[in-house]
C-alpha cells in the first residue's frame, strides 16, 4: 500500500491545504493528515478542533484519514508505515527551509519527501493571513471551506453592539 503523510499545523485549513490533500489523495492509496501538537504555541483553535474541521472538509475523500502528532515528524511516518511526506510549496521562499527539512527526514529515517507545488490560485494563501483578515472583519469565504469561516467568525470577529 502506497501511503504518505501530509502534515502541517492546519491552525486553521485553507482552500490551499485541501487542494494539496486531495491531489495526494489521487496518488496514494491513503494520505494521512498529520496534526502537529506545539505545546511551545497556542494555536487559535486546539488541535481537537482543528481535527474535527480536518475530517469534516475531507470527508469526501475515501483514503484520507486525520491524526494528530507530537515530537519528530519521521516517528509519526514510521508509527504510520508512511514512507513519503507530501509538502506543498507557495513560493521559492518556502523551498529553503522545506529543502532543509527534507534532507533531515532522509537521513534520519528514510523518508522521502514530495514537493507538490500549489495551485496559483492558492499561492499566496497562508493560515496566519487568513487569521489577520478574518480578525479585522474581511471576507475568507473564498480562501477556506465554509465550516472554517464559521469557526473563524466565532472566534475572531466580535458580535455588533
Amino acid at each position: 500500500m502506497r501511503r504518505a503523510v501530509c502534515p502541517g499545523s492546519f491552525d486553521p485549513v485553507t482552500n490551499g491545504h485541501l487542494d494539496i490533500i486531495g491531489r495526494a489523495s489521487r496518488l496514494f492509496d491513503e494520505v494521512i493528515v498529520g496534526v502537529l501538537v506545539n505545546q511551545s504555541k497556542s494555536g487559535l483553535f486546539t488541535v481537537e478542533e482543528r481535527i474535527e474541521m480536518l475530517r469534516e472538509v475531507t470527508a469526501s475523500y475515501g483514503n484520507v484519514r486525520v491524526a494528530s502528532f507530537r515530537g519528530l515528524l519521521v516517528d509519526f511516518c514510521r508509527a504510520q508505515r508512511a514512507t513519503v511526506l507530501i509538502k506543498g510549496l507557495r513560493a521559492v521562499s518556502d523551498f529553503d527551509y522545506e529543502l532543509q527539512m527534507a534532507q533531515m527526514n532522509i537521513g534520519l529515517a528514510g523518508v522521502e519527501t514530495l514537493f507538490m507545488p500549489t495551485n496559483p490560485l492558492y499561492s499566496f494563501l497562508s493560515s496566519s493571513l487568513v487569521k489577520d483578515v478574518a480578525k479585522w472583519g474581511g471576507d475568507v469565504t473564498p480562501h477556506v471551506p465554509d465550516v472554517v469561516r464559521d469557526a473563524l467568525k466565532a472566534r475572531l470577529v466580535p458580535p455588533p453592539p
